[in-house]
């Protein structure tokens, strides 16, 4: 069985810009709906619930079941516009979904059984190389998540796309290689890392001020020439 969380919202008659400032002073986010092969629909709903949704983790892979005036049509949200100061969805595409709809979406990567990696304990760094992982499913089979086991990893060892259990329907959109996700590396490693970095905005900083000093150089030569001549 499908989950979908139910969600209110009501059909807009009035376009532009002014109209959807006008919903948000009224307490309400703008969105449309489309996809499906059908026409798009201008909708509106109340921003302290989509705001509520927002904050819960994994918005961007959950499917709704918008309920409007006479119908109710089920979604996945697609792209969110956020309010740069007070957080607040400014505006948001849902695309209209069946069960036979299949989408291309990203899906966050998450690690357990941390305390039991030997390389950890002994100081080791999880680096990690993806968080999310782009794929191809059905919406009837969109994972929450990948699930990486730590368990007996040791510093050195690296964790692939292919140590996580998906559903035959999930496939990744990178098929060429089974790509890495994250590694185990000694400390030093990341130090040493760090330092380079460090040492080669040095060499470029002292390298700008060489330059400007030449360049200072060169304008007070020019001007004890030009009071020579005269």
């Amino acid at each position: 069985m499908v989950m979908t969380s139910p969600l209110k919202a009501e059909k807009r008659t009035t376009l532009g810009k002014g109209k959807s400032r006008a919903l948000r002073r009224e307490g309400k986010t703008p969105a449309i709906i489309y996809g499906d092969a059908k026409n798009p629909i201008a909708i509106a709903i109340d921003t302290r619930s989509i705001n509520n949704e927002l904050r819960k983790p994994g918005f961007l892979t959950r499917l709704y079941d918008l309920q409007l005036e006479e119908e109710t049509v089920r979604v996945l949200p697609q792209d969110v516009a956020v309010h740069p100061v007070n957080d607040n969805a400014e505006h948001i595409d849902f695309l209209r979904v069946n069960e036979n709809t299949k989408v291309t979406i990203e899906i966050p990567v998450s690690f357990i059984n941390e305390e039991n990696s030997p390389g950890i304990k002994r100081g080791g760094i999880l680096n990690v190389t993806r968080y999310s992982i782009e794929v191809i499913c059905p919406v009837a089979n969109i994972p929450e998540k990948f699930d990486f086991d730590l368990t007996n990893l040791e510093i050195g060892d690296s964790i692939h796309f292919s140590n996580t259990q998906i559903d035959e329907s999930v496939t990744p959109t990178i098929t060429d290689r089974d790509f890495t996700i994250a590694s185990i590396v000694a400390p030093s490693i990341l130090t040493v890392d760090e330092s380079e970095t460090e040492e080669t905005e040095g060499e470029e900083e002292d390298s700008e001020v060489e330059t400007e000093e030449t360049a200072e150089d060169q304008k007070e030569e020019k001007a004890e020439d030009k009071k020579e001549d005269s």
